[in-house]
């Protein structure tokens, strides 16, 4: 069986300026709309049609996850939200998780990770970014501006995997889609949803009102999606998505450190700095190195793990240091739940996937750098509920760790409470039984898959 579904035939610069100020005063477009027998609406062109094949309803759904490698957070919660997938459901769905802008568009949006990274090493011009494009009125016609130019590829992406749910877990890969979506007179057959990675400060770009729904980290994040037009009825919160293996049972820490060839006495502290090795990493491990080390006894009264990410040099530098306290340098890990799970404390920037991931192993936290926007509201999250302390003086870093490993143990266990009790290890379960249901709730058009003949991508 054959469905024609009508499309429009406006250019798209004109429907892209036209429609941008409909979405984000939380308004439809005034254009005449039509109801199909199939209860989707669509303006009316009987020249230009999409055909939709049936080829019965217990096929494998398509789900794309649109994603981009501008921090590790955005492609970690992708993964996660990929893997629960495959636990929960199995062969139902059929997973991509694809950098659409990065594979089929231009610049800007092609070079979006380079300009990230560049940026947060020149920290002032990224906090003057993320301030400078929050109005509502510049981010809004930017993104218009840019949908205009790449419409055409963005289709292409999108339309190659076939979705029947689209999740973005990027700021900026929501408004073109569903722009795309809406041209496309899909809107009702696509779930579409957001998946926000930041705990609490966020950009406005992570809020659209075209959402199905919209996952939010924490009740601070919730309330700013109600100020930014979104429902009540659209949010939910259920936390940050996390790797499966941090919700599941793991072994317990004596044995993660047999595992892992760590003392099995001393306790233990985990430096990071992030997936690219970033903050004052050595700084901090000579002090730590330092202050560790009781000189009246002779001995160590701690460890130290260091996971210096992707930055080799940084890795061979300490590497070669003469430490007095026993010491582990790592590369780049995929398996942070278990070296998490055989420490006491993490040492970290702001960033939001290794708060959430402390968190489920209780592990206090010492916050010792944030990127200006995003990250600045991570600090007073953990802060405020007793879950660590901020600090960027490497010195006062490892004081602090010397006391919680000496005379102030106590302060250690209820800071590992409080970092317990703001967990959320089934976050990334719960999101993705909720995105299955949505699924579930579609109507007839939900089990169609599309074949495009004809789109808009013709009439530029």
């Amino acid at each position: 069986m054959v469905i024609s579904v009508a499309t429009p035939r406006k250019s798209i610069t004109e429907k892209v300026f036209q429609k941008v100020g409909g979405y984000y005063h939380g308004s439809k477009s005034n254009q005449s709309q039509r109801r199909c027998s199939n209860e989707t609406d669509y303006d009316y062109d009987e020249d230009s049609t999409v055909e939709l094949v049936q080829i019965g309803a217990e096929r494998t759904k398509n789900v794309l996850i649109l994603m981009s490698d501008t921090g590790g957070g955005h492609r970690a919660s992708a993964e996660a939200i990929r893997d629960a997938f495959q636990i929960e459901f199995g062969d139902e769905y059929r997973i991509f998780v694809k950098d659409v802008w990065k594979e089929y568009t231009g610049w800007p949006l092609n070079d979006m990770e380079r300009s990230y990274k560049f940026m947060v090493k020149h920290v002032q011009l990224w906090k003057v970014a993320f301030h400078g494009t929050s109005p509502r009125w510049i981010h809004s016609f930017y993104l218009a501006a840019i949908a205009a130019y790449y419409a055409k590829e963005v289709e292409a992406g999108l339309m190659e995997y076939k979705p029947d749910i689209i999740i973005s877990v990027h700021p900026l890969m929501q408004h073109i889609p569903l722009w795309v979506l809406k041209w496309q007179g899909l809107q009702k057959k696509v779930v579409f949803v957001t998946v926000i990675t930041d705990l609490n400060s966020c950009h406005p770009t992570w809020f659209h009102p075209g959402v199905n729904r919209c996952y939010c980290p924490s009740e601070e994040v919730a309330k700013r999606a109600l100020l930014d037009g979104l429902e009540e009825s659209q949010t939910r919160v259920f936390g940050l998505p996390i790797r499966p293996s941090f919700a599941r049972a793991v072994l317990s820490k004596d044995q993660l450190r047999e595992e892992l060839e760590m003392d099995p006495e001393l306790p233990a502290v985990l430096l990071m700095g992030g997936g690219e090795g970033m903050g004052p990493v050595k700084k901090t491990a000579l002090a730590l190195g330092e202050s560790l080390f009781d000189n009246d006894l002779g001995k160590p009264i701690g460890q130290l793990i260091i996971i210096c990410g992707r930055n080799k040099t940084l890795a061979a530098t300490l590497q070669s240091e003469q430490f007095k306290i026993p010491v582990k340098v790592r590369g780049f890990e995929t398996q942070m739940e278990k070296w998490m799970g055989a420490c006491d404390c993490i040492i970290t920037k702001a960033g939001p996937g290794t708060i959430a991931e402390a968190l489920i192993r209780g592990l206090p936290i010492i916050l010792n750098d944030y990127i200006p926007g995003q990250e600045k509201g991570n600090v007073p999250y953990v802060v405020d509920n007793g879950a660590g302390v901020f600090t960027r003086s490497p010195k006062e870093t490892a004081r602090l760790v010397t006391e919680w490993f000496s005379t102030k143990k106590d302060e250690l266990k209820i800071m590992s409470e409080n970092a317990f009790k703001l967990a959320q290890p089934e976050a990334v379960f719960n999101i993705v039984r909720d995105i299955h249901d949505l699924a579930c709730q579609r109507g007839p058009l939900a089990n169609i898959p599309y074949m495009l003949t004809s789109s808009f991508t013709s009439l530029i």
